[in-house]
């Protein structure tokens, strides 16, 4: 069974629509700016990509606002955008045979983080009674089940940088099989409480500047955040009903490094390459386009580039790869949710986001990255990575709704 992606959402700091978010990353405009006063005044490094003026009550009533840490806020948006996006309403994918599936790595930071500020700062001796709620991952997740009336499979995918990959690539595979007839796939991140940026910053893998994928330059990644969701189905179901078609969603792919918890391997990232195609059915020369992992670290970037070496032989020097995070940072857990509406939309528009703020090449990383303007060009296909600390691996293959 083929699948097509017929709705896409996002709530980014570069946009806070799926359209807005894709025509700033077309213009090179990134969402990466001073982090908030209050807290970059207490970081060793000053800039984010960092959601701002958000008021959830634009979104939700006081009372629900509340119970949702800004994390799930975003998923919420996000997911009530790609399905209006498909057309889709309530009616219609109430009920079991929806599924959603989303991707988190840390799960509310910020109510955690207000909480322990309470018992450890304050010494009130008490958190808020719905601290439990607001911190749990699958947040997100459960209150779009219950505003949609979903209750089909319903989950969240918790596996660090690679969470929504993971995520996405388990909804294809349910909407394949006829589990369901359809998903609600994506993932979202809050990033921004001090705690949990004073232990990024521990790691010393934060650039003091911006990120530069690729290029010489480079320092480390910039922290980003938002939400990202597609909303996929059969591609006959989606004809029948006439339904727009970004893409078709035609493969997934995952591995794990089983070498270090937080340094990257090549055989890792390119098995999961290799199995995403082989998923999709498609020769490496098929591929026209990478939306990389690209961190802007030393080691990811020429680790990445290594294993697409290793994978397309000769093909390498044809691909565009380019890396999106220059633009709207390393959302963690939603990074591939955010990865893969952007290469979604490349193939429904017949345009390649670039890898902004590029200066020197690195003999390390060998690729055409489309360096610092968007590239007007259709590809058949596209490999969306996403590669993760402890060495697990998500990669999403697509097509072109040309070839439909």
């Amino acid at each position: 069974m083929r699948v097509a992606v017929t709705g896409v959402g996002a709530l980014t700091p570069m946009g806070a629509t799926a359209a807005e978010f894709w025509r700033a990353l077309i213009e090179g405009r990134g969402g990466i700016g001073p982090i908030q006063p209050c807290l970059a005044a207490q970081l060793r490094f000053p800039h984010g990509a960092q959601l701002r003026d958000w008021d959830p009550l634009a979104h939700f009533d006081a009372r629900t606002a509340d119970l949702l840490d800004p994390f799930a806020q975003y998923a919420a948006v996000a997911g009530r955008e790609a399905l209006r996006d498909a057309g889709l309403t309530a009616e219609d994918v109430k009920g079991t045979r929806t599924a959603i599936l989303t991707g988190c790595c840390a799960g509310g930071q910020v109510s955690e983080d207000i909480q322990f500020q309470e018992l450890y700062g304050k010494q009130t001796g008490r958190v808020h009674p719905m601290t439990i709620p607001r911190i749990m991952s699958n947040a997100g997740a459960s209150f779009l089940s219950m505003e949609w009336g979903v209750s089909g499979p319903v989950y969240s995918i918790s596996t660090a940088c690679a969470s929504s990959g993971h995520a996405m690539g388990q909804g294809l595979w349910m909407v394949r099989s006829g589990i369901v007839d359809r998903a609600i796939v994506g993932g979202a991140e809050a990033s921004f409480s001090l705690g949990f940026l004073k232990a990024w910053e521990a790691m010393r893998v934060v650039s003091p500047d911006t990120c530069r994928p690729f290029s010489k330059e480079r320092k480390g990644l910039i922290l980003g955040e938002g939400a990202a969701m597609m909303v996929i189905e059969p591609l006959e179901a989606a004809r029948a009903r006439g339904a727009r078609i970004y893409a078709e969603f035609a493969g997934a792919g995952m591995s794990a490094d089983a070498h270090h918890i937080t340094q990257p391997s090549v055989g890792g990232p390119a098995l999961a390459m290799s199995n995403a195609l082989a998923d999709a059915n498609l020769r490496p020369e098929e591929i026209g386009y990478i939306n990389a992992h690209g961190t802007g670290t030393l080691a990811n970037d020429a680790t990445e580039c290594r294993a697409i070496h290793a994978i397309f032989g000769a093909h390498a020097a044809k691909l565009a790869v380019s890396s999106t995070k220059s633009m709207h940072g390393h959302a963690l857990g939603a990074a591939g949710a955010l990865e893969a509406v952007a290469t979604v939309m490349a193939l429904s528009e017949g345009v390649l986001p670039p890898t902004m703020n590029y200066m020197t090449p690195d003999p390390e990383c060998e690729l055409d990255v489309v360096p610092n303007a968007a590239r007007a060009q259709q590809v058949g296909a596209a490999l969306s990575n996403s590669f993760a600390f402890g060495g697990l691996n998500a990669v999403l293959c697509f097509k072109s709704p040309a070839s439909l």
